[in-house]
């Protein structure tokens, strides 16, 4: 293959890191840089570096391995190592969320009930030795998709505990828990900085946008209608013992072929004439 002279990024901007595609380098290559890049050279395992932006020449006189490597003392001298690019910008939209309902005990109503979290978060590589060491491996490009993929477990476990630890500590309900979403954002993203600090990864920002009840689980419907049956109690002035006492007087009254309906309109009758009686007849007797 023909020596390269230039080794640049050629990725997109969407990618963590990339590996240059040609191994066939010399100590005349040049090896170019951008902005909120770094970029690594690893041949026999060994790697130098990182290289912060602007153009370097892989001579020996800047590459230890180089020199290493290569015993003539000048001239274009060939060897073959691999360049990998490191992207170091701050991408703050990296989304995650349950792909399945979770399951939670809901301490004010003590039911279980189905909850769903969606948020995003932002990223930076600070350390390039030890992202590609520790999180890329071999795998030639590195992007979104591998660290939403990568990171999807640890972002689920935590954000569970995180959720759960709250609706216990602050003894809110499922349905009440999107107004602590400010405090649980800020758990989460101390919790997640100490995940990612090993792995070479600064967390920039980590939002919980939104937790949420699936409307179509009937443990959910169940309770939203019971929610809703006391609200309306509470409006018109009664509870639900006076309620299941209205509705059996109603069906009684309602069943003119029974005896209840005649023997319930005399209690109620007699009951209301000794409560009006008995005053009366006190009064008689002075």
């Amino acid at each position: 293959m023909a020596i390269i002279d230039v080794v640049k990024w050629d990725a997109s901007s969407d990618d963590y890191a990339w590996k240059f595609p040609s191994q066939e380098l010399s100590t005349w290559t040049q090896l170019i840089v951008n902005e909120s890049q770094e970029a690594v050279l690893v041949r026999g395992g060994q790697m130098e570096g990182p290289f912060g932006p602007g153009r370097h020449t892989l001579s020996t006189d800047n590459i230890p391995i180089i020199s290493k490597l290569i015993n003539l003392p000048f001239g274009r001298s060939p060897f073959t190592a691999e360049v990998w690019f490191a992207n170091l910008t701050m991408p703050l939209d990296v989304k995650w969320g349950t792909s399945d309902p979770i399951q939670l005990q809901d301490p004010k109503y003590n039911v279980m009930l189905p909850i769903r979290a969606f948020g995003q978060y932002g990223v930076q590589i600070v350390n390039t030795r030890k992202f590609l060491t520790k999180l890329v491996g071999t795998t030639p490009l590195f992007n979104r998709q591998h660290l939403t993929s990568y990171f999807r477990g640890l972002i689920l476990t935590r954000a569970k505990d995180c959720i759960a630890r709250t609706i216990v500590r602050e003894k809110v309900s499922v349905l009440e828990i999107a107004a602590h979403l400010n405090t649980i954002s800020k758990t989460l993203e101390q919790e997640m900085a100490e995940g990612l600090e090993e792995f070479g990864l600064r967390i920039v920002s980590f939002f919980v946008n939104s937790i949420t009840t699936p409307e179509d689980d009937t443990a959910v419907m169940t309770l939203k209608a019971a929610l809703a049956k006391r609200a309306e109690m509470d409006i018109l002035g009664y509870t639900y013992q006076q309620e299941r006492s209205f509705d059996t007087m109603e069906r009684a009254a309602g069943n003119e072929g029974s005896l209840v309906s005649p023997l319930m309109g005399a209690g109620i009758g007699l009951g209301m004439g000794a409560a009006i009686g008995g005053p009366l007849g006190g009064h008689s007797r002075r």
